[in-house]
């Protein structure tokens, strides 16, 4: 039950994770958004999540994972229910900020189940657990294109029935309890605070969740500005990219038993460079279809195993720890789609110059990747 309480939830944020990206085209056509106005809501998205994982983890050490989760889910299941009824751009942008701070803490406390439950090989262990927000990302598209017709209404409804259902799978579970430092929680986060580790490893995930949220927010509407349809668009995303990400990080888990996670890490950043680059270069969408594909089998190592080497790196207060590094993505992904969406600007065919940011991070990350091998041993 422990195993499918992480799993579920995992599987509804990969659903939400790719919420955005998939109904922004319907979202924007009915109320005449910008894509300036769509970067302020993934805006409002990344500020719940930011708020969220920098509050859970203190919670999930105190009191117990649960707690957590069960939060994280019921926050989901409110926000998915009110989002249909939006009426413009504010309602919208609430919502989203909502359904942020739900993402937040269900990935911050599922990710600690999974590094209490691996038995010392959490970093297979969390790539196998994220796969199934590979899946859920995978879902999310292709049913709304498949499925639904793109109707943003009936994929909010739908993922909201699937939260639910995992809010009284994880409501009936029993948890493992509390395993910080509740006696003097401040001097704990202090010790943390000053770790360069935790700030290199904050900085590797600021970087990375920045490109691959860059890429489920924005593909959708960039392939379509190169003239590609949006059912084909949408397609590109689910058994493209998100494909990608399921696939890799099923290949990677045995990899990550002999072979260190900073390793790892590295070699998916510098094929994160490539494989990002190419994919903004060409108009076909079969091309753009598997060089999107080949982009999500690199970067699908990046996040559980990051997690991975924290939670090995901090076994005190792991859950402070994950929220920590968690809220620094979030950092990210708010600060990269702010910029995506300016430098787009009320035109959608400047995606592209725009979305060049995400092989400019890639380069980064490899830089901050080689710092953390003097700072850390191998994992």
């Amino acid at each position: 039950m422990l195993i499918l309480s992480a799993v579920l939830a995992i599987f509804v944020y990969g659903m939400i994770a790719a919420m955005l990206g998939t109904i922004l085209p319907d979202l924007s056509a009915r109320f005449h958004l910008t894509p300036k106005q769509n970067g302020t809501i993934a805006l409002t998205q990344a500020i719940g999540l930011v708020i969220a994982s920098i509050s859970v983890g203190p919670l999930v050490d105190s009191e117990g994972v649960k707690t957590g989760m069960i939060i994280g889910l019921v926050l989901i299941c409110v926000a998915l229910a009110l989002l249909p009824s939006s009426t413009g751009f504010g309602q919208i942008a609430a919502y989203l900020f909502l359904l942020g701070l739900g993402g937040g803490t269900i990935v911050t406390a599922a990710n600690d189940l999974g590094t209490t439950i691996s038995q010392g090989h959490s970093g297979t262990a969390l790539n196998l657990l994220n796969l199934f927000f590979g899946l859920g990302g995978l879902a999310t598209p292709f049913i709304s294109a498949n499925l639904l017709g793109g109707n943003s209404t009936r994929l909010c409804y739908l993922t909201a029935l699937l939260s639910g259902g995992t809010l009284a799978v994880n409501a009936a579970t029993t948890m493992p309890g509390p395993s910080g430092n509740q006696s003097a929680p401040l001097a704990g986060i202090g010790t943390l605070a000053g770790s360069p580790a935790l700030w290199l490893l904050s900085l590797f995930l600021f970087l990375y969740v920045a490109s691959e949220v860059g890429v489920w927010n924005w593909l959708v509407q960039h392939l379509i500005a190169q003239g590609i349809p949006e059912s084909r668009a949408l397609n590109i995303l689910s058994l493209g990219f998100a494909l990608g990400l399921l696939v890799g990080r099923v290949a990677v888990s045995p990899i990550l038993i002999s072979i260190s996670g900073l390793t790892v890490t590295l070699v998916a950043a510098v094929l994160m460079l490539v494989t990002t680059y190419l994919m903004l270069q060409t108009r076909s969408a079969t091309t753009a279809g598997l060089l999107v594909f080949l982009a999500g089998v690199s970067m699908a190592p990046v996040f559980p195993t990051t997690l991975a080497i924290a939670g090995t790196a901090f076994p005190q207060m792991t859950g402070t720890a994950l929220g920590f590094v968690i809220t620094f993505g979030w950092v990210g992904l708010a600060i990269s789609s702010r910029i995506i969406g300016s430098v787009a600007g009320g035109e959608p065919t400047r995606l592209k110059k725009a979305l060049l940011l995400l092989p400019g991070m890639a380069a980064v990350m490899i830089l901050v990747n080689l710092a953390l091998h003097g700072v850390l041993p191998a994992h």
